[in-house]
């Protein structure tokens, strides 16, 4: 019996069913798509799934961070453009930084861009997730990895040498998840997304604990949402830190930077 003839015949086709189900750059998703597939039947899995609401970097297998190109697997926690802004703020904080650590580092997204930006480092990341750790593999060549509840993954000679501590912890509070795109909601780890009642008892352990691991002069960099930005900046004061707001406009982000003083 012939197999099917295959249901996409031109990347208008492609485009056709982007934007029938309802996605804003269909033209531009279509080229990522085609670009992916190896062979009909892959491109026709590929449309499918991106249609019933699969991120489109997952659908893909990758996804575009300051010019790179990051790996990222069914769920694992998909970097965002607007977390590019704690990389500016970490690289212009500490543009000399030695030692950088990723923690809850997802796809390792943000150490790979660090590592890309300062040159040879010392890169640790680290994550729950035994995925996501699977993933920073991938994409954080040549640096330690470790798998682990935040600060109890890193080995105990970091403490007091870290220059750069990016740590893109979960902030949307429990009761809120529920109401995310069904993109991250259905598709990613709860780890990554739930943090707490407030949203903050992640980013609270982390600011408390931070000023032991950073260097003198070292930063704590950690991505907020406006509204908890206030109670974030006061974690990382009650922390011992010296502590700033960063904002985007642009990129609809808040950084909060804490400085061993």
């Amino acid at each position: 019996m012939p197999s099917p003839s295959p249901r996409f015949t031109s990347p208008d086709s492609v485009v056709a069913a982007l934007r029938a189900a309802g996605c804003v750059f269909a033209e531009d998703e279509a080229r990522m798509i085609l670009g992916a597939a190896r062979t009909p039947d892959e491109l026709t899995g590929m449309v499918d799934r991106r249609v019933a609401g699969h991120p489109l970097e997952l659908v893909v297998g990758w996804a575009e961070f300051r010019g790179l190109r990051i790996s990222v697997d069914p769920g694992v926690f998909v970097p965002r453009r607007r977390t590019e802004f704690l990389v500016e703020q970490a690289l212009a904080q500490v543009p000399d930084a030695s030692v950088v650590v990723d923690l809850c580092c997802g796809s390792g997204a943000v150490g790979a861009a660090l590592a890309a930006a300062l040159g040879p480092v010392e890169l640790h990341a680290a994550d729950i997730d035994p995925a996501a750790v699977d993933c920073a593999r991938r994409n954080t060549a040549g640096a330690h990895v470790h798998t682990g509840d935040l600060f109890e993954a890193l080995p105990a000679g970091l403490r007091g040498r870290v220059d750069i501590l990016a740590a893109n912890v979960p902030y949307v509070p429990t009761g809120e998840v529920a109401l995310l795109p069904s993109e991250a909601r259905d598709h990613e780890p709860l780890v990554a997304l739930d943090g707490g009642t407030d949203g903050l008892d992640v980013l609270r352990r982390v600011a408390s604990e931070a000023p032991n691991w950073l260097a003198p002069g070292g930063c704590l960099l950690v991505e907020t949402s406006e509204r908890q930005a206030e109670a974030a900046v006061d974690a990382f004061t009650r922390g011992g830190l010296t502590t700033r707001l960063a904002v985007s406009e642009e990129l609809y982000a808040q950084v909060v930077l804490g400085i061993r003083t």
